[in-house]
């Protein structure tokens, strides 16, 4: 199961992220999940964080690895470039670390990830 559903966490994401889309983010998790985005962040529900995130973004071009996945747990690369809605460049790269529930909701996701201003290719990362 948590195979097809890492495989449905990326996919929604990759069709919700450009599209700025928080409520179909929403919907890839349970009711309750916890939702770190950053260690250093407060946890928050995850439509609120995309709700958040987006509001600062004008367009996104984004790749992902293929999940790893064991038991009911996952782990999944991401390479993103996001342009502000006022123009600035900025490259982020990092791991989603998730919990599955029977449904393939996500009911636990902590994120890492680093960044650097303009547009950084990491070819080997994620496709």
């Amino acid at each position: 199961m948590s195979g097809s559903a890492a495989r449905a966490w990326v996919e929604g994401w990759r069709r919700a992220w450009p599209a700025r889309d928080a409520d179909a983010i929403g919907a890839l998790y349970s009711g309750g999940a916890v939702f770190q985005s950053h260690p250093f962040r407060e946890l928050q529900s995850p439509a609120a964080y995309a709700e958040w995130a987006f509001a600062e973004q004008r367009s996104v071009e984004l790749r992902f690895g293929d999940p790893i996945v064991d038991g009911d747990r996952a782990a999944v690369e991401w390479w993103a470039v996001i342009t502000s809605t006022g123009g600035s460049v900025e490259t982020i790269a990092g791991v989603s670390l998730l919990r599955f529930d029977r449904e393939g909701r996500v009911i636990e996701q902590r994120d890492a990830w680093n960044s650097a201003d303009g547009r950084v290719e990491l070819p080997h990362w994620a496709r």
